[in-house]
C-alpha cells in the first residue's frame, strides 16, 4: 500500500498488539507514525523495530494534558498530523451486577474517554493539514464486534463500543466540511494479549485446558474457521486511514470472521 505516502499518524495504545502491528502497517506505506502509549519501554522498543519513520511519546489517553502533548509532538517531530488512530482500549468480562461504579468510570475513562479527548486534541491540526491534501485526513476509531450486538457478560465493554460507534458516526457528519473522514473498526476475537485475555476471563482457574478448551470453543463460533490476528486488523485500519477510502466517513468496517453474520 502506498496510499499513506507522506502521511502522519498517532496512534494510540500502540506499544504492543493491533496498535503496534497498525504502526508498521503505515510505516511499510509510507507513513510516519507516532507510537503513543503508557507502556514506555515496550514503545520505544516498537518505535526502534520500525526505525526512522516513527517516534515514540508518553500518552495516557485518560488525561487531556497528555493528548495534547502527544499531538504537539507529532507535528513537531514529523510537520504535520493527516490520521489519528483512537486505538487504545481495555476489557473486563463482568456483568451488570458485578460491576462496580469504580469498575465502569474506568471502562468509560479509558475506552471513551480517551477516544473523545484524542479526537478533540487532535482536531485543529487535523483540520490545518485536511486543507493543504488532496484528500483530506481521517480519524479510525476501534470499537467492537461488542459495539454491534450485545453480551450476557460484558454490559459495561459493549457500552464503551457501542458509544465508540455513534460517537464515530456524529462525528464524521461534524467533520465532513473540514475534509476530515471518520470511522470505526470492529474486531472479533483477536489473537492480542487482549484477546488471550478474554479467554483466559472466560476459562476462569481451570488452567491450561480450560483455556484450550475455550479457546477451541471460540474458534468453532467464527464460520471461517479460526480467531483473528494482528494483521487482518492492521490492514482494515491502514485501508480506512488511506486514500483509497476517500469516499468513506461514518461507516463501520466489521472484521470478525463472520460472528455477527450468524
Amino acid at each position: 500500500m502506498n496510499r499513506v505516502d507522506g502521511k502522519v499518524a498517532l496512534i494510540s495504545g500502540s506499544a504492543r498488539g493491533l496498535g503496534a502491528q497498525t504502526a508498521k502497517v503505515l510505516a511499510a506505506g509510507g507513513a510516519k507514525v507516532v507510537i503513543a502509549d503508557i507502556l514506555d519501554d515496550l514503545g520505544q522498543q516498537t518505535a526502534a523495530e520500525i526505525g526512522s519513520a516513527a517516534a515514540f511519546v508518553h500518552l495516557d489517553v485518560t488525561s487531556e494534558e497528555s493528548w495534547q502533548a502527544a499531538v504537539k509532538f507529532a507535528a513537531e517531530k514529523f510537520g504535520g498530523l493527516h490520521i489519528l488512530v483512537n486505538n487504545a482500549g481495555i476489557f473486563r468480562r463482568q456483568t451488570t451486577e458485578e460491576t462496580s461504579l469504580a469498575d465502569w468510570r474506568l471502562m468509560t475513562a479509558v475506552n471513551l474517554d480517551g477516544v473523545f479527548l484524542g479526537t478533540k486534541s487532535a482536531l485543529p491540526v487535523l483540520k490545518t493539514c485536511a486543507a493543504k491534501d488532496p484528500v483530506g485526513c481521517a480519524i479510525v476509531n476501534l470499537s467492537s464486534v461488542a459495539g454491534l450486538v450485545g453480551s450476557a457478560s460484558g454490559a459495561p465493554y459493549c457500552m464503551s463500543k457501542g458509544g465508540v460507534r455513534i460517537y464515530t458516526k456524529a462525528c464524521a457528519i461534524e467533520f465532513a466540511p473540514y475534509r476530515i473522514r471518520v470511522n470505526s473498526i470492529h474486531p472479533g476475537l483477536i489473537d492480542t494479549d487482549m484477546g488471550r485475555d478474554v479467554i483466559a476471563q472466560m476459562a476462569g482457574p481451570g488452567g491450561t485446558a480450560a483455556n484450550n478448551a475455550v479457546r477451541d470453543a471460540l474458534i468453532s463460533w467464527h464460520p471461517i474457521g479460526r480467531i483473528g490476528v494482528p494483521m487482518d486488523i492492521a490492514n482494515g485500519i491502514a485501508f480506512l486511514a488511506s486514500d483509497d477510502a476517500a469516499f468513506m466517513t461514518g461507516s463501520e468496517l466489521v472484521v470478525d470472521g463472520g460472528v455477527t453474520a450468524q
